[in-house]
């Protein structure tokens, strides 16, 4: 079945910069929609950013400047590369999927961690 696996988290001090992937096995991202959520400890999940199948991009007001979403469909992979990193950026990350932005299949996330 389709599995959506992300990597790439880790800590890293302010300023820093990391990119997460999100690999799709039994899936692929032509034709799909793609995002990235986070959620901070005691704190609701929150939307960070889409890209769709048209290629356009959004971006929460938190980080329009810093994150760039993207995906490589030949390698069944989605990207968020996230620079000038805040504390306030720390939380667990998650992508999802699907059709029509329509978010079905979800990963199990990866850490985020900015401290100094």
């Amino acid at each position: 079945q389709v599995q959506l696996v992300e990597s790439g988290g880790g800590s890293v001090q302010p300023g820093g910069s990391l990119t997460l992937s999100c690999a799709a096995s039994g899936y692929t991202y032509s034709g799909k929609c793609l995002a990235w959520f986070r959620q901070a400890p005691g704190k609701e999940r929150e939307w960070v950013a889409t890209i769709r199948s048209s290629g356009a991009t959004e971006y929460a007001d938190s980080v329009k400047g810093r994150f760039t979403i993207s995906k490589d469909n030949a390698k069944n992979t989605g990207y968020l590369q996230m620079n000038s990193l805040k504390p306030e950026d720390t939380a667990m990350y998650y992508c999802a999927a699907g059709r029509y932005c329509a978010y079905v299949y979800w990963g199990q996330g990866t850490q985020v961690t900015v401290s100094s």
